[in-house]
């Protein structure tokens, strides 16, 4: 399986570096971290795609508009039910958040509320995954909870190899606004506090090259600063 990922990152690196020397124009450097993903808020909240279903564990912060009193932060617990004033438990597990909103209007204006208008926003989602490869002690796929920075995100496949891994050839991908998106960071700058530890979000893919290694990754790092983003049109 690690195998096969890592061969599927190689891939898309190399479509990405031929795409890159095709054409100055499809490439651009800039001093900053990535942009958060189309369906995800600078705070780390998930904000509304269509196909996101919700997990146990997720904190929702359910609204019902113009009634203060139903507004509620709700914890999904284990068997995907939440409890909320008036309709009492609801099973939000695996519905999308548009079918939630639905549920829960229907059930408010059954006897409660009249033409109820009820959003529903996901303030930590704990099905959120990331992927860490490479010189990392253990390479897999983790959930994160909450807001999660790029350290945060490497402590939990228990740090950096420290005898191949390169600090500074840390690579973090995500799809900005339909694009495959990346950036390369150096570990010692964000540890010095000299950068920021940049926030990374659910479907992220964190590479942490090898050192002396001649891989796509490295033709990749190696055209980068410090902090470099590339974008592929």
């Amino acid at each position: 399986m690690r195998n096969w990922m890592r061969g599927l990152l190689l891939s898309t690196f190399v479509l990405l570096i031929v795409g890159c020397a095709s054409g100055a124009g499809t490439r651009s450097r800039a001093a900053t971290v990535l942009p958060p993903p189309d369906t995800t808020a600078a705070s780390g909240a998930y904000e509304g795609a269509t196909d996101y279903r919700i997990g146990a564990m997720d904190l929702l912060q359910i609204s019902v508009f113009g009634v203060e009193d139903l507004d509620k932060e709700v914890r999904v617990n284990s068997n995907g039910q939440i409890s909320l004033p008036l309709v009492g438990g609801v099973m939000a597990g695996g519905r999308t958040i548009p079918e939630l909103e639905l549920e829960l209007a229907k059930k408010y204006a059954n006897g409660f509320l009249q033409n109820p208008q009820v959003s529903v926003f996901v303030k930590e989602y704990s099905s959120q995954r990331i992927t860490l490869e490479g010189a990392v002690k253990k390479p897999g796929i983790y959930p994160i909870t909450g807001r999660t920075s790029l350290l945060q995100a490497i402590a939990l496949a228990e740090g950096v190899d420290d005898k191949v891994a390169d600090l500074g050839g840390i690579v973090l991908m995500r799809q900005v606004e339909g694009k495959r998106q990346a950036a390369v960071f150096d570990l010692r700058l964000v540890r010095k506090g000299m950068v920021d530890d940049p926030q990374v979000y659910g479907d992220d893919i964190i590479v942490v090259e090898q050192s002396g290694s001649k891989s796509a990754f490295r033709r990749f790092i190696e055209t980068m600063p410090a902090i470099g983003v590339f974008r592929w049109f």
